[in-house]
Parts: C-alpha cells; sequence; structure tokens
C-alpha cells in the first residue's frame, strides 16, 4: 500500500513538472511572438507616420476628417465663451491667468493645425477628388477662408504691452472660426443615429452661450453703472453673500435667464442704459422663444412622421371600427396588435422607408437583413446568390396575434412564409391536438407556390396553423417568385426538383403525374418543333410571293420590249419591200442598156447566175424562207436566164449578185429572230412551271 502510494505520488509530480515545462516554453513562444508583434506594430506606426506631406491629402469623407472637426468645437467653443468671461468678469481672469494663457496659446496652435489640415483637404472636381497639393494650396489661397482663418489668428496679444494683460478682449477676432463649429454640427447631425435628440441639444447650446454673453454684458454694465446703485443692477460686492465670484456669474446667468425665458418678475430698470439693455433682451427674447418653439414643434413633427412611417397610423382604424360598430372583441385584437407594434419597434413598412435610397444599397440592406433566414429555407439552399439577393426584396414582413391561424387546411397557397420570430402550432381541424410546432427559421407553404404537377393537394394547405403568440413571419408570394424564376429557368428546375422529391417523400406525388408531366412536355415539344415548321413554311412563303412579283415584272417588262421590236421588225420590212421595188426597176433598165453584149459573156454570167440562184435557194432553205420570196427569187432567176441566153450582157450578172446578196442578209435576219423567238418561248414556259408549283 506504502509503495504504491509513493508511486501515485511520484507520478503525479514528474506530471505536474512536465505541464509546468510545457507551459513554460507556451510562455517563452508567446513572449516571443508579443514581441514580434510589438516590433511589426511598432514598424507599422513609423510606417505610417512616413508621410510625404508635400503628397498628403485628406478626403473630406474619411473619419479622420469627421474626428478632427470634432475636435476643433473644444477650441471655438472655448473662445466663444471664455474671452468674453475674461473681459467681464476681471476677479476670474486674475485669479486663473496661467490656465487662461496656457489653454489661449493651445487653440492657437489648433487653429493652425487646422488651416495645414485645410490647405490638404481635397474637393470634387466633376465627381473625382482632386488629391494634387499644389491645385489643393492654390484654391485655398485664392478663397475667403483662407483670409477669414488669417485674420483668426492674427498676433493681437501683443496689444497685450497697450492695453495690459487684464485685457483678453484683444483676442476676439479668434471668434472668426465659428463657422468652423457650424461645419462641424452639421457633419455629427447627419452621422448621428438621433438626429432629433441631436438638433435639441444644438439649440440648448446656442441659447446657453447666448444667455452666457448677456450675462457678462449684464455685469459690465452694473460696473459701468455702479455695483448696488439700484434694484436692476448687480448688488453691492461690499455684501460678502455677492462678493464670491461664483456668486456673480451665477447670478447673472439666471438674470439673463429670466430675461430671455420672461419667466419670472424682474426688477424694473431705472436709467436709460437700462432700459435700451432690457428692450434689447427683450427683442432677443422673442426670438429665442420663437425659436425654440419652432424647433420643438419640428422635433416633434418629424417624431410623429417617423412613427407614421415605421408604424402603421392607428387612428383612422379606431374611427373606421367606431362607424361600423365592430364588436369589443375585435377592437381589442386590433388595439394589442398595434400595442404590440409599437412596444417591441416591429417595423411593418421596410420598402416604404427604403424606397428613396437607390436599388444596389436597398439590396445590400435586404441581403444584410434577410438573406441568412431565406438561406435557411431547404429548398432554396445551393441557389445562386443573385436568385436569393432578388427574392430578398420581394419578402413582407407580417406579425400575427396570439391565437391567430396563418392559414386553414384546404386554403388556397398564394404564399410561403419563413418564421423569423415566435412559435407556430400545426392543429387538428378541432383547434385543440397539436401535431409539431415550429420555431424560428422554420418555414411552410413552399409546396403550393411551385405549381408541381402530380401534386395530390394541389395548390391548397395540408394543414392548419395557428399562432402561439406573437409571431414575426416573412411571407413570399406565388407572383414575385414566378416573376424571379423567369429570368432563372436553371433555378426553376432545381427548385421543381427539389419540390418533387419532398413531396415523394411526404407520399403526395401521383405516379401517373410524372407521365403526364412526360407526355405534356412531349406534346409541348412537338407543338413547337410544328411552330419552327410553320414559320419556316411562312418564310418561304414569303420568299417566293417576293420572287413571284419580280419575274412578273420581268415579263411585263419583256413583252413591252418585244411589241416594240415587233414593231420595229414591221417597220424593217416594209422599207425592205420598198426597196426591192425599186432594185426590180432598176433591173428593166438595165437590161434595156446592155442589150448589145456579147453572146459569151452572156453565157458565163448566166452559169454564175445560175450557181448563185441554187445558193440563194439551198439558204433560203435553211433559214425557213417564206414560199413567196422563193417563187420571186425563182422567176426572177427565169427571167434573166431567158434574157441572157437570147441577149447576154454585162449588168445582168451583177444585178442577180447583188440580189442574191441582199436574199442571203434577210435569211440570217428570220434566223436571228427564229432563235430570239425561241429563247421567248422557252422562258415563257418555266414562268409558267414556277406559277403552277405555286399555286400549288
Amino acid at each position: 500500500m506504502d509503495e504504491t502510494g509513493d508511486v501515485s505520488i511520484g507520478g503525479n509530480q514528474w506530471q505536474r513538472l512536465l505541464r509546468w515545462q510545457r507551459g513554460k516554453k507556451v510562455s517563452k513562444e508567446g513572449e516571443d511572438g508579443v514581441k514580434d508583434e510589438e516590433k511589426g506594430n511598432a514598424n507599422l506606426k513609423l510606417w505610417k507616420w512616413n508621410i510625404n506631406w508635400n503628397e498628403w491629402a485628406i478626403d473630406p469623407a474619411e473619419q479622420f476628417y469627421y474626428v478632427w472637426l470634432q475636435v476643433m468645437i473644444f477650441p471655438v467653443i472655448y473662445n466663444s465663451v471664455i474671452i468674453i468671461l475674461r473681459t467681464c468678469f476681471t476677479m476670474i481672469a486674475i485669479s486663473y491667468l496661467p490656465v487662461w494663457l496656457t489653454l489661449d496659446y493651445l487653440a492657437d496652435l489648433m487653429y493652425l493645425a487646422d488651416m495645414l489640415i485645410t490647405v490638404h483637404t481635397g474637393y470634387l472636381d466633376q465627381g473625382m477628388l482632386v488629391r494634387d497639393v499644389a491645385q489643393l494650396r492654390k484654391r485655398y489661397l485664392h478663397s475667403n477662408n483662407f483670409f477669414r482663418d488669417l485674420a483668426s489668428l492674427l498676433p493681437t496679444d501683443f496689444l497685450y504691452i497697450a492695453f495690459g494683460i487684464q485685457a483678453p478682449l484683444v483676442r476676439i477676432n479668434r471668434l472668426l472660426r465659428i463657422p468652423r463649429l457650424t461645419e462641424a454640427l452639421d457633419r455629427m447631425e447627419t452621422r448621428t443615429s438621433y438626429p432629433n435628440t441631436f438638433r435639441i441639444s444644438k439649440l440648448m447650446i446656442y441659447i446657453f452661450v447666448l444667455i452666457h454673453w448677456n450675462a457678462c454684458l449684464y455685469f459690465a454694465l452694473s460696473g459701468y453703472i455702479g455695483f448696488g446703485s439700484d434694484r436692476w443692477v448687480y448688488p453691492n460686492m461690499t455684501d460678502p453673500a455677492f462678493a464670491a465670484m461664483r456668486r456673480q456669474y451665477f447670478y447673472c446667468f439666471w438674470f439673463s435667464a429670466q430675461i430671455f425665458t420672461t419667466v419670472g418678475d424682474t426688477p424694473l430698470p431705472k436709467r436709460e442704459e437700462e432700459y435700451l439693455f432690457m428692450i434689447a433682451d427683450l427683442l432677443i427674447a422673442v426670438l429665442v422663444f420663437a425659436s425654440i418653439v419652432g424647433n420643438v414643434g419640428n422635433v416633434i413633427t418629424s417624431l410623429r412622421d417617423r412613427d407614421n412611417v415605421f408604424f402603421p397610423d392607428h387612428e383612422p382604424v379606431k374611427a373606421y371600427l367606431r362607424s361600423h360598430h365592430i364588436s369589443k372583441e375585435l377592437r381589442q385584437r386590433i388595439d394589442s396588435w398595434y400595442q404590440h407594434l409599437h412596444i417591441n419597434k416591429k417595423i411593418m413598412r421596410e420598402n416604404e422607408i427604403l424606397e428613396h435610397l437607390p436599388v444596389h444599397l436597398r439590396t445590400e440592406i435586404a441581403v444584410s437583413v434577410h438573406l441568412p433566414t431565406l438561406s435557411k429555407v431547404a429548398i432554396f439552399q445551393s441557389c445562386e446568390k443573385s436568385l436569393l439577393e432578388e427574392l430578398v426584396l420581394k419578402l413582407t414582413p407580417q406579425v400575427f396575434s396570439p391565437g391567430e391561424y396563418v392559414c386553414r387546411k384546404g386554403d388556397v397557397g398564394h404564399e410561403m412564409y419563413i418564421i423569423r420570430e415566435g412559435k407556430l402550432a400545426v392543429v387538428a381541424d378541432d383547434g385543440v391536438t397539436e401535431f409539431a410546432v415550429l420555431g424560428e427559421s422554420s418555414f411552410f407553404g413552399e409546396i403550393s407556390i411551385l405549381n408541381i404537377k402530380g401534386n395530390k393537394s394541389g395548390n391548397r394547405r395540408t394543414a392548419n396553423i395557428r399562432s402561439i403568440g406573437h409571431s414575426d413571419l416573412f411571407s413570399l408570394s406565388k407572383e414575385d417568385l414566378t416573376d424571379v424564376l423567369s429570368e432563372f429557368p436553371a433555378a426553376k428546375r432545381h427548385l421543381e426538383e427539389k419540390g418533387r422529391q419532398i413531396l415523394t417523400k411526404m407520399g403526395m406525388l401521383e405516379e401517373s403525374g410524372e407521365q403526364e408531366e412526360g407526355e405534356a412536355e412531349k406534346v409541348e415539344t412537338k407543338i413547337d418543333r410544328l411552330e419552327t415548321k410553320l414559320e419556316i413554311l411562312q418564310t418561304n412563303l414569303a420568299r417566293l410571293m417576293a420572287e413571284l412579283e419580280s419575274s412578273h415584272c420581268k415579263m411585263q417588262a419583256r413583252v413591252e420590249q418585244l411589241e416594240w421590236e415587233v414593231v420595229g421588225w414591221e417597220r424593217e420590212e416594209a422599207e425592205g419591200e420598198a426597196d426591192e421595188g425599186s432594185d426590180a426597176e432598176e433591173g428593166k433598165q438595165g437590161e434595156g442598156e446592155d442589150a448589145d453584149v456579147s453572146k459569151e459573156g452572156d453565157g458565163e454570167r448566166t452559169k454564175s447566175t445560175k450557181q448563185d440562184v441554187e445558193r440563194m435557194m439551198e439558204g433560203d432553205k435553211g433559214g425557213m424562207k417564206e414560199p413567196e420570196d422563193q417563187e420571186k427569187t425563182e422567176e426572177g432567176g427565169e427571167k434573166n436566164g431567158e434574157k441572157g441566153d437570147d441577149r447576154p450582157g454585162k449588168g445582168d450578172g451583177a444585178e442577180v449578185a447583188h440580189e442574191g446578196e441582199k436574199e442571203e442578209e434577210s435569211g440570217e435576219r428570220e434566223s436571228e429572230e427564229g432563235r430570239e423567238k425561241a429563247e421567248e418561248d422557252s422562258e415563257l414556259g418555266e414562268t409558267e412551271q414556277k406559277d403552277e408549283g405555286l399555286n400549288k
């Protein structure tokens, strides 16, 4: 027993020693890591401070500029409050003189740093930030702000030599930086989350400074008239109760507040200076009172408008319920619903609130607020992000009261629901038996908005769902989902497939539904194919009609051309006949003149004439010459032959040869006409065939 105990004790000690060594190593590594991080941070700081001041430019929209404006509030307010305080309350000025001088020159240093920062502050030119230091310096040096800032830093403290150290009024030029205070407050008002509260606070600051200045002037006027000379001025300081510095300031501030607020009885003035001071204060008091009332009224109005924008207005609903004598129970339910919205700050009009923002900013806000909830829905998981971003903009918040039914069994489903907060129960038809309880991030009704074919329940609800307490839900309508999915066909098929799988697990999908769906798809494909073929046929028909019109126009032009050619041919034939008549007369005259020609010459000419006539006959047969022309040529040849036998002469052979050449030319012309007619007949045949094809 002792040995085992010693062994266990020794083992525990060794374990502790090993743990201690490991912890020591870890601590050393941690210290080394911390040192390395410190070195890195130091290098980073050195790198940050290693700034080229000649190229340093500040973006007025950055955080640094905003923080610097907030810092500049303090020196401006200090000079606005302390300069007049030290001028009028000399005891306060002398008692804390080292403090005041230190704060004075510290404020001057901040003024000088503000000028340097203003020189390096960029500005927008055509939407682009100008960072060129030369341009920034030139713009600032030629602006009114530079002369104002320079005047606020003039070394008027040298006037202390002439007027004494007890005359801080020489630093009155420091008040020229008040516009910087206004800029800072305006910038803070645009950034704060509570603008109405900030406006009230800013108004109170202005009123405080005004009352402070009036209190200082009242004390100075009392000293000029004489302390305790009458009831209106500050009491005599010989009284220990009114000799203290704090008592002096607080009494004067209280007196000025009474005048400006017109609350309480102030002593009546006795001297002209007192009357003038009171008149000026009363006029200023009217403006102060009007500004206070106006600003407070604007704040209240803006708060009411904000409530009307965030929450539905209850007053018109109450008036409607009273006018229609609605039951008390229903009115109580409506009142509790409104009360729940106001107490828990449930916003029902998100789209109206954000409608003035650009679409991309509205999308980013909706994604940051609602995308985590939407991505938890099973059918939307693994969908592309762009689809979810489109659907996020379509979500509509809804609030249900305790015991209120979200949907009932058998109702037609027009939207799906996503539970954001609260609990809902799936109950039986009797409203008592609970089958299940749905909590946060649960969803229901997604199948009814997908129009899945083969769904046994169709688009109707399959269960009764009732809110147990106050429940916040998001609804997505069927129309919105259809519009979004029309631009994402792949996602639509994916969602339908997921919904079909869910219905299959639930046993709510008919098997014949898939076949019917396949047949429907086949019919749709056939219809699409027929439509495409019909479009092709319509296109071909339009092309053929265009070709028919063009061929018809060409035929008309060709017919007109042929008519003109026929007219020309008739004219040429008439002229040819006239030429033949004149040639025949000339031949007869030549026969009379050549009657004395020798017989030998007549024999040779008759032979040549016979040969020419034979050639002419062959040419007439090849060119399909008319029989009348053939007979004329034969008769002319016989006559010439007979005359040649009886009376040989030189002119007969030449005339016959000339007539043969003319007949050859006419034969060639007729052959060309035959070819053209054949070509025209072939073209007419082709056009008739095309017309018959179109008619078919």
